[in-house]
């Protein structure tokens, strides 16, 4: 497959005097067309901050990233971006469908050309039927779903997505994971997704990047080997998962063993939430 992102040691710091913070550090990775990578590391290691860069919205003081060949000097048309924060990403005063359609007005497509791409992408991501309604009068899944749709309207060559299920609850944050896998499997996108949680990185991605603690640099570049159909129950259970999950959790934990087990003692205490969750999410899917 064609290389659709390619980072080429890319650095950022924040000021310029000796007290300067380095937030990114010589870091270099390729993403390739219709791939779901996903991007671990600890909080504050600078995952948002590489995001940033990648997007166009800040400049690297460091280094190139390139989408599908061209330089990316400011923010590219043909990239979408999802944050973690909904309540913030959508504008209370407009429609769910006015929203998703904000972003194209900036396009070629005519009016009627908007609107149903709007519907076509909120129709994608489960939400037939609520164009009228306002994101206030939405759960903070559904709210979350609209900002997807949002991204998915644009038909980006490249979704970047910074956190997206973080500010949800267990159970909804099941219930995207796999929304995500199939949109992104019927759509062939290429996505790049930041998180802090080991098990959603292991679970979503076709590769896991691990980065260091701040400033952030390439641990290991981790292919999953998971089957493309997965499941929220077995796919967590299998000893796949568990073995990946473990490996990523020894590089973020420096491989140090009382961090690693304590990292393992509190996934395994979250364990029996998770599964109960994603029981629940399955049977309301029916």
């Amino acid at each position: 497959m064609p290389t659709m992102l390619e980072v080429t040691g890319l650095n950022h710091r924040y000021g310029k005097d000796a007290e300067a913070h380095v937030a990114v550090n010589e870091l270099s990775f390729t993403v390739q067309a219709g791939e779901l990578a996903c991007i671990v590391g600890p909080s504050g290691c600078g995952k948002s901050t590489l995001l940033r860069c990648i997007a166009g919205l800040i400049a690297p003081t460091g280094g190139t990233v390139s989408l599908h060949g061209d330089r990316v000097t400011g923010v590219p048309d043909d990239l979408a971006v999802v944050f973690q924060d909904y309540s913030r990403s959508l504008f209370p005063w407009l429609s769910v469908a006015r929203n998703v359609e904000f972003p194209l007005r900036w396009g070629k497509l005519s009016k009627s050309e908007r609107r149903e791409r709007a519907r076509a992408a909120l129709a994608e991501v489960g939400l037939a039927g609520t164009e009228n309604k306002y994101p206030w009068q939405l759960s903070g899944g559904m709210q979350q779903r609209v900002s997807i749709a949002r991204a998915l309207a644009r038909r980006p060559a490249l979704l970047l997505m910074d956190e997206p299920f973080a500010s949800v609850d267990a159970q909804t944050r099941f219930e995207l994971e796999d929304l995500l896998r199939r949109v992104q499997r019927e759509q062939g996108s290429t996505v790049l997704l930041v998180t802090h949680d080991i098990d959603e990185s292991v679970y979503l991605g076709d590769r896991v990047l691990v980065l260091s603690k701040s400033p952030a640099s390439i641990v290991a570049d981790l292919p999953v080997g998971l089957p493309a159909e997965r499941d929220q129950i077995t796919t967590r259970e299998s000893a796949e998962f568990v073995s990946l999950r473990g490996e990523v959790a020894r590089l973020l934990h420096g491989g140090s063993p009382e961090a690693v087990k304590a990292a393992s003692d509190a996934a395994e205490w979250d364990l029996a939430e998770q599964e109960a969750a994603a029981a629940e999410a399955k049977e309301r899917a029916r």
